[in-house]
């Protein structure tokens, strides 16, 4: 036999350091190991990983010796060479690692990591060597707790370099270590039932019917409730799932378990789905004659390009068009990916998707359990997986912008819904990727189209559709017939000079909203802010409640009656003086959609009233309640932040409210005025989406501003060129791309100082194209401070060099000693 290969492998590992780190596989593993499988390894002291396989070779590392991979955790592989080949251009294209990617990519019951443990060896002789005072020390401590970690174990015996001491009692036989490294996903089972072979005869059974008659009455009950489940008896007896039989029987179980101990039935386990599967209705949706010449339009344009605009006005039947497309891809043995930018909008779309695609739709965000999110990814990376005995495999798969890095193997399209919406961007932790952009690349690995939809394109994705980058579809009609809603602006300086308002409505929206009411028609409001009052303020010395941690004030949320930042979390009971003045002149300024929603009952009692901001949506199924009761009436009002002006579709919204528009268009970012008019427009398009034609009503202290026009006037194509006039003006995107280098550190003095030198060094490699630095609007955060520089590079060069000397230059920068401490973050196309 032949002399066995010395092989090593490249892994991987979810850290925040650069490349890979090379181990050797043991020779009883050689035959195990494949790229994209999970491996335990050691990292450092006492630390141990899963890692993943990026690569096997021959090569020894010259510089140090490899330490061996440990075990394999997956028999096939968990991720694919398209995800390495994506995590790589995320990686690059967005200045962080690999293992930061690999970090965002994994769902967490994938990401294993642990801390070596001792424990006393089980197989040890009885009688050991004498133990000097410090491995007594240890043996003790272990008899007592069994397992310990090697900080444990030092702490126990009190000194700092404990390895030494445990190494030596590893060879002595005295102790073992113990890895704890434990995958926490679980396939779920579920426990089933049938009739043994000898009791499917008639007349057997009828005696043990007799039997349990006489002696045994719950056995009987049991037996009953099976046959009743089971249906008519035959060769192959139904299998039962023992939950449907002993559930319905009071003291079911135990009677089950009799019969089992007797040998009628027998029973065992089968793997079952984490989610409650549906099958299709088999209806084909039919489109309109608008809907079919956007449909032309789109498949013209993936003639010419890979990414297609759809540019649809509100309610005009975008996901009609979806649905077909996903059925001709799927159709042509092809995944489908719709990306979402919250999870709030799955509820809605995943319901109309899965009456047409049945269990062929997966779902995938943040709010399932790691359990749930393994099993999907499962079930993509094996092309299927057994539920109960039917195979269920995701053709689609709908989800927010975490759902990019699934790991599909046929991918032929990606919808981007929504495609303006700030929610695609990711802004902690790193990778701080766009999931439009993304997902454009990501398309791009297997030859795949990419369809962007919006009533409210972002003006970078217009831009390329004017210049051809990008093919273009448009519907100007909304879907069934029904109008665009009237808007109104209500003047609130000189509502508030005549002293006409009603708290925070005027006249205007209150009349409309009592109107809307009395007809059986439900309302939105729209408020930017969360809590009860966004401050509180003393009317004698003007003091504020500030956070100790962060450069914001404190918002009060009477809900739980507390002062709370929306940054760290800080909070604390509002005081009853001003801690300044000692005065009780303390009063709440300005107002939340806590406020909003206490308030409307004072005015419209008979009134269901909900909220739908990040307070009242925590929970997993939050969302899909807050909806479902809207969506079926049982609200009247519903108020919220931005959350609700994201692509819901309701048919009885007669009035839609924005109770202050300025909050929008006074923000200082370049941005502002763009953002401003999507999230109105937005908003606005959930009214009237029946045949009646909606109001909407824009409470503003400038109601001529040009941006309140544009959206008065529906007017996309003017506020388009008044904003892309600005940006080519000052150089910002999409004539330029912007990179943000974020320095940080609990010190002032010191970061200025850093960003000071680190700014002025980029200056010198990028001259006339740097900007700061500057400390944010919100200057510190976590008690760490806060200095930007932006830098704007011109489109049309490719940036692969510009980005690896910006890094060079922060990696010299932190050599230096006293740059050490500071932090450096990259933010590439900031938002």
């Amino acid at each position: 036999m032949g002399k066995r290969q010395t092989l090593f492998a490249d892994i991987l590992l979810p850290l925040p350091v650069k490349g890979c780190f090379t181990y050797r596989i043991p020779l009883d593993l050689n035959e195990q190991i494949t790229t994209g499988q999970r491996v335990v390894v050691p990292f450092g002291r006492n630390k141990v990983y899963a890692g993943l396989v990026k690569r096997i070779h021959e090569s020894p590392p010259k510089d140090f010796q490899a330490r061996y991979v440990q075990s394999v955790l997956d028999t096939l592989p968990v991720v694919t060479g398209k995800q390495f080949a994506f995590w790589e251009w995320m990686s690059a294209y967005y200045l962080c690692t690999e293992g930061e990617v690999m970090g965002a990519a994994l769902p967490p019951a994938m990401k294993l990591a642990g801390e070596t443990r001792i424990a006393l060896n089980p197989s040890a002789s009885s009688r050991p060597a004498t133990p000097n005072e410090m491995e007594q020390l240890l043996l003790d401590a272990l008899k007592t707790k069994k397992q310990m970690t090697l900080s444990e174990a030092a702490t126990s015996v009190s000194i700092p370099k404990v390895l030494p001491l445990v190494k030596n009692m590893i060879e002595k036989g005295w102790v073992v270590l113990k890895e704890d490294l434990e995958n926490p996903w679980r396939p779920k089972v579920v426990r089933h039932i049938r009739l043994a072979e000898p009791f499917r005869d008639e007349k057997k059974l009828r005696d043990v019917f007799d039997q349990c008659e006489k002696q045994a009455p719950r056995q009987l009950e049991v037996l009953m409730k099976y046959i009743q489940l089971a249906e008519p008896l035959g060769k192959q007896p139904k299998e039962v799932s023992q939950q449907e039989v002993t559930s319905a029987v009071k003291g079911g179980l135990p009677a089950l378990q009799s019969l089992v101990k007797k040998g009628v039935f027998e029973t065992w386990e089968k793997e079952k789905s984490y989610f409650d599967h549906s099958h299709a209705s088999g209806k084909d949706v039919v489109l309109n004659e608008h809907q079919q010449k956007a449909l032309q339009s789109i498949k013209e344009g993936f003639k010419k390009h890979n990414v297609v605009l759809l540019h649809g006005v509100t309610s005009s039947g975008k996901t009609e068009l979806y649905i077909k497309l996903i059925r001709e891809t799927i159709a042509a043995g092809k995944q489908v990916l719709y990306l979402l930018p919250e999870i709030a909008l799955t509820t809605q779309i995943i319901n109309r998707l899965q009456q047409q695609f049945g269990n062929r739709a997966g779902i995938y965000h943040s709010r399932f359990n790691p359990v749930e999110r393994t099993e999907v990814w499962n079930n993509l990376v094996q092309g299927g997986i057994l539920s109960g005995n039917e195979k269920i495999r995701y053709d689609l798969v709908l989800g927010p912008r975490s759902a990019l890095f699934l790991p599909f193997q046929s991918l032929g399209l990606i919808i981007v819904d929504e495609e303006h919406e700030t929610g695609f961007k990711q802004h902690d932790p790193a990778p701080r990727y766009h999931a439009r952009d993304a997902a454009i690349y990501l398309a791009s690995l297997f030859g795949a189209k990419t369809l962007l939809g919006s009533a409210t394109p972002s003006l970078e994705t217009y831009y390329n559709t004017r210049h051809g980058k990008y093919g273009y579809a448009r519907i100007d009609a909304r879907h069934g017939g029904s109008t665009m809603p009237q808007i109104l602006v209500s003047d609130l300086r000189k509502e508030t000079r005549s002293k006409a308002m009603k708290s925070h409505f005027s006249p205007l929206l209150f009349e409309s909203i009592k109107k809307a009411l009395e007809e059986k028609e439900q309302v939105i409001l729209f408020q930017n802010r969360r809590g009860f009052s966004p401050r509180l303020e003393c009317d004698i010395c003007s003091w504020l409640p500030e956070c100790h941690q962060c450069d914001v004030t404190l918002v009060y949320h009477k809900q739980n009656n507390k002062l709370r930042c929306h940054y760290c979390g800080y909070n604390i009971p509002p005081p009853a003086e001003c801690p300044s003045c000692t005065s009780s002149a303390l009063k709440m300024k300005g107002f939340g959609t806590e406020k909003i929603e206490e308030e409307l009952p004072l005015f419209f009692p008979g009134a269901t009233i909900a909220r739908m901001d990040t307070d009242t949506t925590r929970s997993k199924n939050a969302y899909r309640h807050l909806i479902d009761d809207f969506e079926k009436r049982r609200t009247d009002i519903l108020v919220g932040t931005q959350m609700i002006s994201k692509g819901l579709d309701f048919s009885n919204v007669g009035v839609v409210g924005i109770l202050n528009a300025d909050n929008m268009l006074n923000f200082p970012d370049f941005r502002a005025h763009e953002r401003a008019f999507q999230l109105m427009a937005q908003v606005s398009g959930r009214a009237g989406r029946s045949r009646k034609q909606g109001r909407v009503i824009i409470q503003s202290y400038h109601p001529r501003h040009p941006i309140i026009q544009y959206v008065i006037s529906n007017d996309y194509e003017e506020m388009y060129r008044q904003q892309i006039g600005e940006r080519r003006q000052f150089h910002y995107p999409p004539y330029t791309r912007l990179v943000k280098v974020t320095a940080m550190h609990s010190d002032t003095d010191l970061l200025n100082d850093a960003a000071s030198v680190l700014t002025g060094q980029i200056r010198k490699a990028f001259p006339g194209k740097v900007l700061g630095p500057e400390y944010p609007v919100i200057a510190r955060i976590r008690n760490q401070y806060i200095k930007n520089t932006l830098i704007k590079f011109d489109r049309s060069l490719r940036l692969a060099k510009e980005k690896q000397l910006l890094l060079d230059i922060a990696r010299d920068f932190q050599k230096e000693r006293q740059w050490k401490p500071i932090r450096i973050i990259f933010n590439t196309d900031p938002l």
